[in-house]
């Protein structure tokens, strides 16, 4: 098992930045990849964001491309996401999500990823 506790939510206004942070424990030598999802009111779960855990690829949904960052500290299990120039529409319930397939669609979807963090809530005021 794998367990992820993020952080770094909170309310921004539109153009401000916010770092979020998921620290993984547990059997952490399993995961081959850790992304991020969101979820806003009334609206399906979505990517944002992943990365392989070792070799350091990523891939980012277009809505947030060019804006959010994603990275990882494989000392400290730790995958980040650095969301700059926020908009109203990223408000969302932010989640980490990690797995240990040996590849995943390069839009991952939900069903590809076994272990989820509590989600940390994102509002970006106009």
């Amino acid at each position: 098992q794998v367990q992820l506790v993020e952080s770094g939510g909170g309310l921004v206004q539109a153009g401000g930045s916010l770092r979020l942070s998921c620290v993984a424990s547990g059997r952490t030598f399993s995961v081959t990849y850790m992304g991020w999802f969101r979820q806003a009111p009334g609206k399906e779960r979505e990517v944002v964001a992943h990365i392989h855990w070792n070799i350091g690829s990523t891939y980012y949904a277009d809505s947030v491309k060019g804006r959010f960052t994603i990275s990882r500290d494989n000392a400290k299990s730790t995958v980040y996401l650095d969301m700059n120039s926020l908009r109203p529409e990223d408000t969302a319930i932010y989640y980490c999500a990690a797995t240990g397939r040996l590849s995943i669609s390069l839009s991952a979807f939900e069903s590809e990823f076994e272990y989820w963090g509590q989600g940390t809530q994102v509002t970006v005021s106009s």
